[in-house]
C-alpha cells in the first residue's frame, strides 16, 4: 500500500495532508437530492500492507498496478462520482496510513467521516487479529451513526489464506457491521463495498428524519447483488 495521486474526470482535489491541508470545509448537505451532487467522506483504514491504496486505486480507476506503492505516510484522498438510484453520489475517500506512528494523523479525520471501510489482509493473521483494536479506535473517535464495513481483502490469494472467511463473517456479526471479503487486484466485489456504503448514506438522508420508513438492509443488498453478479466487479447497482 503506498502514497498516490489519485485524479479522475470526476476529482476536484487531491493533496497529500501532511503537505497541504485542505481549506474548503466539508459539508454535508442533501435537503435537495434531486438536484444536487450529496458528498460524503469515506475512510480507509486497517494495518499498513492490507491493500488500502490498491483497493482505492481499483475503485478509482478500474485498475491493478502491482508493486508500484510504499507505505502511505499520511493521508491522500480522492473524490468519485457514482450514480446511486438516478442521484449522483460524491465519495470523498480518504487513503490511510496504517502503521502506529501515523495513528494520532488518522483519528482526527475519523470525526468527520460518514463512512469507514475497514480492512485486514486474508494472508495476515495480525492483520485480522488487529481489527479488534481499530474498531474500538474508531468507536471512540468516529461519529456514533457511523457506517462500517469489514472488508478481507486480497481474497485472489487463496493458496496463501490464513483467515477463513467464515472467520470474518464472525467477527463482523459480533460488531454488527457489513462484511465480504474483495480484491483489489481482480476487482472482486471493490465495486459492491462502495455502491453498498453509498446506498446507506443515501437512504440515511433522505429517510433519516422518517421514524416509519423502513432501513436500508444493506447485509441483505450485499448478499442480493453478489447472488447477482456471481461476486464479479461489475453489476448493476
Amino acid at each position: 500500500m503506498g502514497t498516490v495521486a489519485l485524479i479522475d474526470a470526476h476529482t476536484d482535489t487531491c493533496t497529500h495532508a501532511l503537505t497541504h491541508v485542505c481549506t474548503h470545509k466539508y459539508t454535508h448537505t442533501c435537503r435537495l437530492l434531486s438536484c444536487c451532487v450529496c458528498c460524503w467522506q469515506t475512510i480507509l483504514v486497517g494495518d499498513s500492507g492490507v491493500g488500502k491504496t490498491s483497493l482505492l486505486v481499483q475503485f478509482d480507476q478500474g485498475k491493478f498496478i502491482p508493486g508500484s506503492f510504499s507505505a502511505t505516510v499520511g493521508i491522500c484522498f480522492t473524490n468519485k462520482v457514482v450514480t446511486v438510484d438516478n442521484v449522483k453520489v460524491k465519495l470523498q475517500m480518504w487513503d490511510t496510513a496504517g502503521q502506529e506512528r501515523f495513528r494520532s494523523v488518522t483519528h482526527a479525520y475519523y470525526r468527520d467521516a460518514h463512512a469507514l471501510l475497514l480492512l485486514y489482509d486474508i494472508t495476515s493473521k495480525s492483520s485480522f487479529d488487529n481489527i479488534r483494536a481499530w474498531l474500538t479506535e474508531i468507536h471512540e473517535y468516529a461519529q456514533r451513526d457511523v457506517v462500517i464495513m469489514l472488508l478481507g481483502n486480497k481474497a485472489d490469494m487463496a493458496s496463501e489464506r490464513v483467515i477463513r472467511r467464515d472467520e470474518g463473517e464472525k467477527l463482523a456479526r459480533e460488531y454488527s457491521v457489513p462484511f465480504m471479503e474483495t480484491s483489489a487486484k481482480t476487482g472482486v466485489n471493490v465495486d459492491l463495498a462502495f455502491i453498498a456504503v453509498a446506498k446507506e448514506l443515501k437512504h440515511r438522508a433522505v429517510h433519516g428524519q422518517q421514524p416509519n420508513e423502513p432501513k436500508f438492509q444493506i447485509h441483505e443488498y450485499i448478499e442480493s447483488q453478489k447472488e447477482k453478479s456471481g461476486c464479479c466487479r461489475k453489476y448493476i447497482n
